[in-house]
Parts: C-alpha cells; sequence; structure tokens
C-alpha cells in the first residue's frame, strides 16, 4: 500500500497575481453557475433563500499518488462489509458502546442513544421482522503518512462515518470546476501533471442517491417518500438538495423535508404495521387530497451530535423513526459503530478478523490485513491492561510524566486525542494533551480513545478560497501550507436476513485546510472543498 515519495515540495506551482485573478474569476463564477454554494451566514435562515455564497474551494487540485487513490476505492467494498456486520451484532455494540459496560457509561450520548436502542430490542420490534434492514451511506476518511522508515508514503484511515456523511455532491462539483479550468486555461502549462487523465470522474450524486433509491424500492411502496431528517437553519442545504433533485429525476422518488422538531408533531406509526406517516395539509399532497405521506427510508442529516438534541422530546422522536418500518440510514446502531471506541476496539489483536474473514476474499479485492495497514496505533485511556507491550503504551506514559519534561512533550506530539463525536471541533491534539488529562475525570476516560498521529508530507501547498475572505489588497485568494484528507464514498443495504448488499466505488471527496489547523470540517469552517490531480511514483 506504499508509494515512493514524490516531490510535494513542487506543490502548488507558482502563478502570476495576474494568473490567479483570472482563475479566481472563473473558478467562483463557475462554482455559483453549477450549485456549488451555502446559504450566507445568519441565526435564521429564510425559508425561501433569495442569496447565496459559494463554499470554500481551492484553485488547484491537491496531488495524490495513483496508486494510493485506487487502493482506498479498493478498500471500500471491505470497509462497507466490516461497519455493516459490527451494526448486527448487538452483543459486539452491548460490550463496545453500551451504557452497561461499555462507552455508553461515560458518553450521555452515546448512552441515552443505547438506551433508546435497548429498549426497542426489548420491545421485540426487531424480532418482529418490522425493520429488518439497515442502510448505509459510508465515507472512509484518509490522510497520506510520511512515517515509513524506507521513506515511502503511505495510505492511513483517520476515521469511517457511518451517519450524514456529507459534501459528497458538493465534492463531484468541486472535481467539474477544476476540470473546468484546465479546459479553460490549461493553467497556464504550469506543470506536467496538470492534464485530462489525471483528473479522476467523480460521480457521488448518482451513486449516493442509487443507495436511497435501493432502500426505497426494498420498502416495495412505490409512492412512499424519502424523508431527510435536517438540522434547523442548516447552511449546507444544496448538498443535500442535489441528492433530493436526482432522486426526484433519475428515481422518480420524492423527498420531504423536517427537522426533528417538526417531526415530533408531524409523525406518527400505525400500532399494527408500524408505518411512519407525516402529516400534512392535503392541499400540499401530490393528489390534492391526502393528509398524510407514508415514508419508505429515513435518511439522517441531523441527530449525530449531542446539540441536535437539546430536549428529551427530540430522543424520544429519534426513538419513534426507529421503531418504524421505514428502512433508517443510518439505524441506531450503524450510528453507535461508527464511534470512535469501535475503531478503537477493532485494532486490537483478532477482533477485526471476527467480522472480515479469509473466505470473503471470493466476493472482495481486500481483507482483515488490507484494513489493518490503514490504521495507524490506538489505545484505551481507561484500559489497565492495554493489549500493546508497555513501551507502546503512549498515552499512559504522557500521563505519569511530569508535563514540562521533554519526554512528555514528546510523547504529546505524537498523539490525538478523540471522543464520540462527529462534526469537527472535538479532537484535542499534542500539547493540549497533557493539560487536558489533568482534568478528565478517570470515569469519562472511558469515552476518548488516543490515536498515533497521521504525519503527511510537509511542504505541499495550495491556493485557498474563501467567501468573504478578501485580503486589504482586494484579493480572496490565499497561498498557504496545507494537508489534503481523502474520503471514499460507499453504501450498503443490509440486514441478518439477506446479507449485505453494497457498493464500494460511490465517488470520493477531497478536503484541505491549512496546516496551523487541526481539525478538517468543511462546515465547521476548518476546511475548503477540493479534489484530486494523479500523481505517479
Amino acid at each position: 500500500m506504499a508509494s515512493t515519495a514524490f516531490d510535494y515540495s513542487q506543490w502548488p506551482p507558482s502563478l502570476t497575481d495576474d494568473q490567479i485573478g483570472a482563475l479566481t474569476q472563473h473558478a467562483t463564477t463557475y462554482v455559483l453557475s453549477h450549485g456549488l454554494t451555502y446559504l450566507p451566514p445568519s441565526a435564521t435562515q429564510p425559508p425561501s433563500p433569495s442569496s447565496v455564497i459559494h463554499a470554500p474551494i481551492s484553485l488547484l487540485p491537491s496531488p495524490i499518488p495513483r496508486s494510493l487513490f485506487e487502493r482506498a476505492q479498493q478498500l471500500q467494498s471491505s470497509y462497507n462489509i466490516l461497519y455493516a456486520r459490527v451494526a448486527m451484532d448487538d452483543d459486539f455494540l452491548d460490550k463496545v458502546m453500551g451504557a452497561v459496560e461499555g462507552v455508553g457509561k461515560a458518553d450521555e450520548f452515546v448512552g441515552t442513544l443505547w438506551r433508546g436502542w435497548k429498549a426497542i430490542r426489548d420491545e421485540g420490534i426487531v424480532q418482529a421482522r418490522l425493520q429488518p434492514l439497515h442502510l448505509g451511506l459510508f465515507r472512509s476518511d484518509y490522510l497520506l503518512h510520511t512515517g515509513g522508515e524506507d521513506g515511502t508514503i503511505s495510505l492511513k484511515q483517520v476515521e469511517f462515518n457511518t451517519i450524514s456523511s456529507s459534501f459528497g455532491p458538493l465534492s463531484e462539483r468541486a472535481a467539474a470546476m477544476h476540470r473546468y479550468l484546465y479546459a479553460l486555461t490549461n493553467y497556464y502549462g504550469v506543470l506536467p501533471w496538470l492534464k485530462s487523465e489525471n483528473f479522476p470522474l467523480n460521480d457521488t450524486t448518482a451513486r449516493l442517491a442509487e443507495g436511497l433509491a435501493e432502500a426505497h424500492k426494498a420498502y416495495g411502496v412505490p409512492g412512499a417518500y424519502v424523508l431527510f431528517v435536517v438540522q434547523p437553519n442548516e447552511r449546507n442545504v444544496f448538498d443535500q438538495r442535489w441528492l433530493e433533485y436526482e432522486l426526484l429525476e433519475k428515481h422518480f422518488i420524492c423527498v420531504v423535508r423536517q427537522t426533528f422538531e417538526e417531526l415530533a408533531s408531524s409523525a406518527t406509526l400505525d400500532a399494527d404495521t408500524r408505518i411512519l406517516r407525516l402529516a400534512i395539509a392535503p392541499a400540499l399532497s401530490l393528489s390534492g387530497s391526502e393528509s398524510s405521506l407514508e415514508i419508505s427510508t429515513v435518511y439522517f442529516r441531523a441527530g449525530y451530535v449531542p446539540s441536535d438534541y437539546p430536549t428529551t422530546t427530540h430522543y424520544a422522536t429519534r426513538f419513534t423513526l426507529e421503531r418504524s418500518r421505514a428502512i433508517k440510514c443510518p439505524t441506531i446502531p450503524l450510528q453507535l459503530a461508527g464511534g470512535k471506541k469501535v475503531q478503537e476496539f477493532l485494532s486490537r489483536p483478532g477482533v477485526v478478523e471476527q467480522f472480515i474473514r479469509d473466505t470473503d476474499a471470493r466476493d472482495i479485492v481486500t481483507g482483515a490485513k488490507d484494513l489493518r495497514e490503514t490504521w495507524m496505533s490506538m489505545w484505551s485511556l481507561d484500559d489497565p491492561n492495554p493489549p500493546v507491550a508497555p513501551a507502546d503504551h503512549a498515552i499512559q506514559q504522557c500521563t505519569d510524566e511530569p508535563r514540562g519534561t521533554t519526554y512528555a512533550r514528546a510523547l504529546a506530539d505524537s498523539l490525538v486525542l478523540k471522543p464520540q463525536r462527529e462534526g469537527g471541533g472535538n479532537n484535542v491534539y499534542k500539547q493540549d494533551i497533557p493539560p487536558f488529562l489533568e482534568t478528565l475525570p478517570m470515569q469519562d476516560r472511558e469515552a476518548w480513545i488516543a490515536m498515533q498521529l497521521i504525519l503527511p508530507p510537509q511542504g505541499v501547498g495550495s491556493y485557498l478560497i474563501r467567501a468573504g475572505g478578501s485580503t486589504p489588497g482586494g484579493n480572496k485568494t490565499v497561498r498557504s501550507e496545507t494537508v489534503s484528507e481523502l474520503g471514499i464514498f460507499g453504501w450498503a443495504l443490509f440486514s441478518c436476513e439477506t446479507g449485505v448488499r453494497e457498493r464500494g466505488d460511490a465517488g470520493w471527496l477531497v478536503r484541505t485546510k491549512g496546516v496551523e489547523s487541526n481539525e478538517g470540517g468543511v462546515a465547521a469552517g476548518f476546511s475548503v472543498l477540493d479534489s484530486v490531480v494523479l500523481v505517479d511514483r
């Protein structure tokens, strides 16, 4: 999985101010014309928007070795199957994420979700087979790593996302923008790598919509709707709308969007069939007379952070959806399977091999060994007998050593602490770790994992464009030293009865950030949307 390092110091190529200005004008007008957009910042978004801003973007694509890009695509089917099987293993999730013996003891958000899921299981709803299918729209995120002894660059996983894996449609448009700039300007011939065959196609919108359409088809009621559960005042609405338009135009499936607060009053379950219906005004129905819509599939673009559940009513609404016959993307167990603690637990000796077996080699290209090659070392903060050699148990040494020692500082600089959260802005890095651990109660440590830091290539840069980010000179494009994160999309529709049906080639994204930023979320304001230029050895 390694590729000989090429000279990243050549990136980005030098451009004149006139060239930067022309490319910036072409790029920003293209993305505004093609829907690579956000709603402007506002405390309350209007129901009918009248203005947009372009999403943060890069002027040039980011170089990624061709062999590693293709390897990441090959790995996705194995990851789809792995996390589908984890989600179907109740005992495993109870042990790792539960509120009795797992992370849910220390993390109230995780514990509340797990307790709701446990109550549903105790009611016998799953056993009655009224909701056997899970749908996952996944994204596996990677960084390039330069830590090999032989100087090679390898592919290392940051995390695996099982809920609200966003920016697929907008990333497809970022890739199209870079192809447009190349076709229009040839990027002024600044580097030989910038040529059409090195710009991989990206059809994420169609592939993710395909996963939703397959779930809708499996539900078996053609006239039913797909429900998008969204956050109030969502600015990243167009990334979601492109999926909605694809479902309607290519699959003839209608979408309805509601928040948890709206669903609290509109959603009802039939007591016998568990059919989920949303109340609507008859005049707004397709027929002009219906008073409710049947829901085939629930697609969560909300519900992944505690702030999405400000009251117990919001949790109760989530559990109502979970009890329904509609196919959920994701179910609660599939959301829990995406926890960082699961990622750490899978890295322990023999664990991932319980889910990815040798017999799978007939159906997928990569196996458990290949997955392990993409992982950095990970540790539990609360394990008194870590499953690695004591000399490697860096987090314990970091805790034990006096914070001011050179040794402790060096240990801290090699680590990142991660909680069970999505959305960016949650991790603790490097020298912030020792003082953070001093204030973290022992009973809360089970909610965190430690991970060895990935070391991306140094010296690589890019030209970044943010809406409203003009410098005093009037140029909104800034050259920065950067780090780029590659995400590979996939989907899986699965149950214990049917097994796993999946697709591993469901598109990709690149997010690029300045090296001064530890976090990587675009919506959280840390990154820009980017794309790939493939480079060879």
